[in-house]
């Protein structure tokens, strides 16, 4: 199958825009002054080779309601992006939606569909591209911190399997309706990729660690028409599959991180090469790592890892259409705006004037730049 993208290798910019635990809306494309310096930004990767960037609409900002919409929040970044050339990959979905719609209203599907066929209309008209779309940012996760743990709004316990399974209905509507405006259109559908394991001297809790692990795929399943199929999934909707990997998302039951950093490392940790191998053999669709980055420190050994499983993944003739280094630029953290994770090929540090200057990782943009020009 022919990629979509530009080039492989891919930068994202942070585009949640939820309600954290404290019941404030955050917005990271204004929080990293992206929005008024997407330009800049553009040409700052362009110098290290990446032509293609993940990027947000905001369906709270853009979504006035009565069929009115107002894509002036993004009008910014499209036109920065025809500019420079670069390649724009859109999520319709980050967590948000209008405040006076209910997440579980079956008006969502049909508002979220409404909007993805405007979203289409607006893409259409600012780039020749074949688009390409992430109808709704990670399923799965967005389902466990919205309703099972109440992380993010709507603060809901318990019923994570209705909003999984909600997300899902309306990415189907919304592609449905996309592909109405352009039948070119590709899909992304990324969810975190994890591998949980039993606890030392546990046997007893194996099943549990299991059925942890094997819920990454019910997004998937449900989109492919695997698992529940009244819900009107089928083949034709599971496009490319988006695998999001960071230190942190290998654990032993129910949560205790298995350390990436330490030497030697738990012979429990499972290479990225061999769960990114896992998934394109359990569905036979062509896989992209749409989401991975380290922080401080150990950032450039991160992605030389990541670089090596890569090139494993690739050997053995999986279709891995690329890596996306999320976030290019650094972000400040969900629920306390002043801590910067120091996690981009660009740190954001505060000038006087108000503005984030763009400062770079050396060492970081080094391993990329190398992992490039291969």
């Amino acid at each position: 199958m022919t990629s979509p993208f530009r080039s492989f290798w891919m930068g994202g910019f942070e585009s949640a825009c939820h309600i954290n635990l404290a019941g404030q809306r955050i917005d990271m494309i204004c929080a990293t002054q992206h929005d008024t310096r997407a330009e800049e930004d553009y040409v700052l990767l362009q110098a290290l080779g990446i032509t293609t960037v993940r990027e947000g609409l905001r369906w709270h900002l853009i979504d006035r309601g009565a069929g009115r919409y107002d894509f002036s929040s993004a009008a910014s970044i499209a036109e920065a992006a025809r500019r420079t050339g670069m390649q724009t990959v859109w999520n319709l979905c980050h967590y948000a939606w209008p405040e006076n719609l209910g997440l579980f209203s079956p008006a969502f599907v049909d508002r979220f569909a409404a909007y993805a066929r405007e979203a289409a209309r607006f893409v259409a008209g600012n780039s020749d591209d074949v688009p390409v779309y992430s109808p709704i940012n990670e399923i799965s996760f967005f389902a466990w911190a919205a309703g099972e743990v109440g992380y993010i709004y709507p603060h809901a316990r318990g019923a994570g399997g209705r909003v999984k399974e909600q997300l899902v209905r309306a990415a189907i509507a919304g592609m449905e309706a996309i592909r109405d405006v352009d039948a070119r259109a590709r899909f992304i559908h990324d969810d975190p990729l994890i591998h949980v394991v039993t606890p030392k001297g546990r046997p007893d809790l194996a099943r549990a660690a299991a059925d942890q692990r094997a819920a990454q795929f019910e997004g998937w399943d449900m989109l492919a028409g695997a698992l529940r199929p009244e819900i009107g999934g089928h083949p034709r909707y599971l496009d490319i599959v988006g695998v999001n990997f960071y230190h942190a998302n290998e654990w032993e039951y129910p949560d205790r991180t298995i350390a990436w950093h330490d030497q030697p490392r738990d012979p429990r940790w499972k290479p990225l090469g061999d769960l990114v191998t896992e998934v394109f053999e359990r569905y036979d669709r062509p896989v992209m790592i749409s989401e991975t980055s380290h922080f401080g420190a150990g950032r450039a050994r991160w992605l030389r890892e990541v670089g090596s499983e890569v090139d494993r993944v690739l050997g053995r003739g999986v279709p891995l259409l690329g890596v996306c280094i999320y976030p290019i630029i650094d972000r400040p953290d969900w629920d306390d705006p002043d801590h910067w994770h120091r996690s981009g090929v660009w740190d954001l540090v505060p000038e006087p004037s108000g503005g984030l200057a763009r400062v770079l990782c050396a060492d970081y943009a080094a391993e990329l730049q190398r992992l490039i020009a291969r």
